[in-house]
């Protein structure tokens, strides 16, 4: 394929959305309609989908390398029919391949995982993006430990894929801060000031500079208040470095998602 696919970095919501009854979904109206926008933001159909969620870490970089994935309910509290939902995606052993052998020429530790399966920080977005399962769609893990530059050189170790059809997604949340998030105050002004600065990183500032306050993140204004565990602002580290030189922009941003915090998603490219 002779185009080149952006990347990109999706707050996923909460728990398995997209499945709920359509009054139990209207609180996600907004983010659901950024969803929906997004294949017309791509070149073509994609060849496959490789997802880095929020959802899964391993002591190294884990591959999805199962032909047909099965499903992973890794939520809880909701009605009994969600735990039966299915996104039936294929899942691709002949690019979890290819991932392998980019990560070892990266000299990232990593390896297959031929029994994991979706994670809702997968099919909570594409049953939204890609409701027909008709594209290959599988999953690289997170890594242990959290070092944002693993995990922004994991992103560049992916890069060439994006020349290859594939479309990278990075799935987890602009603010993650569940304790927070239930409690009665605080959680507002913590999200719109982390949001503000990650709007100045990802879409205002030169790709030299946007990577080194990824590198940084911690310092940003309320940085642990808005991540006190980074695993759903990893993926985003994952994006970047796959996105190179390329330009990012918000295609999603909302300041009272669930009438409570400034939630953002960002497109690469």
């Amino acid at each position: 394929m002779s185009v080149r696919f952006p990347t990109f970095y999706l707050s996923h919501g909460g728990g398995p959305w997209p499945y709920m009854r359509e009054e139990e979904r209207r609180p996600f109206a907004r983010l659901e309609a950024s969803l929906r926008e997004l294949p017309r933001q791509l070149p073509a159909e994609p060849e496959a989908i490789l997802v880095v969620s929020g959802h899964w870490e391993e002591r190294d970089f884990a591959v999805m390398a199962g032909a047909a994935p099965p499903m992973v309910y890794d939520y809880g509290g909701f009605p009994e029919e969600l735990y039966h939902i299915r996104y039936p995606a294929a899942g691709s052993p002949r690019m979890a391949t290819r991932v392998l052998s980019l990560l070892q020429q990266a000299k990232l530790p990593a390896h297959l995982d031929a029994d994991r399966g979706f994670d809702h920080g997968t099919y909570s977005i594409l049953a939204v993006t890609h409701p027909e399962a008709r594209v290959p769609t599988f999953q690289v893990s997170l890594r242990a430990g959290y070092d944002p530059q693993l995990h922004l050189s994991l992103g560049r170790a992916l890069a060439p894929l994006r020349d290859e059809g594939v479309l990278i997604i990075g799935s987890g949340s602009s603010y993650h801060n569940l304790r927070r998030f239930f409690g009665p105050r605080g959680r507002r002004e913590d999200s719109v000031q982390f949001d503000a600065w990650l709007r100045e990183t990802l879409v205002e500032a030169a790709p030299a500079e946007r990577s080194q306050r990824l590198l940084d993140w911690e310092r940003a204004p309320a940085a642990r208040e808005a991540h006190p565990r980074e695993d759903h602002l990893l993926p985003l580290h994952v994006a970047v470095g796959a996105a190179a030189q390329d330009p990012g922009r918000t295609v999603y941003r909302e300041e009272d998602f669930l009438g409570a915090i400034a939630l953002s998603s960002y497109r690469f490219g």
